[in-house]
C-alpha cells in the first residue's frame, strides 16, 4: 500500500513537471498575452501549493503508519505471550 502511494505520488510529480515544462515551451510556439501569462503563473502556483500539501500529507501518513506498525508489533508480542 505504501509503495503504491509512493508510485502515485511520483506519477503526480512527473505530471506536474510535464505541465511546467509544457508551460515553459508555450511562449516559443505563440506569444502569450499578459492575461494568459498571469493565468499560467496562477496555475503554476496552485500546482506547487497542491504538491506541497500532498508532501505534507504524505509525511503525516508515514507517521501514522509507523505508529500503527508499532501497535501491531506490540500486539503480536502480547498475543504470543497469551498462550493462545
Amino acid at each position: 500500500m505504501l509503495l503504491n502511494y509512493r508510485a502515485m505520488n511520483r506519477g503526480f510529480l512527473i505530471a506536474a513537471i510535464a505541465l511546467v515544462t509544457t508551460t515553459a515551451l508555450v511562449p516559443a510556439q505563440a506569444p502569450q498575452t499578459d492575461e494568459k501569462r498571469q493565468q499560467m503563473e496562477a496555475l503554476d502556483k496552485t500546482v506547487r501549493a497542491q504538491q506541497a500539501e500532498i508532501a505534507a500529507n504524505h509525511a503525516k501518513i508515514d507517521e501514522k503508519l509507523a505508529v500503527i506498525a508499532e501497535m501491531v508489533r506490540t500486539a503480536r508480542i502480547f498475543a504470543s505471550r497469551g498462550g493462545r
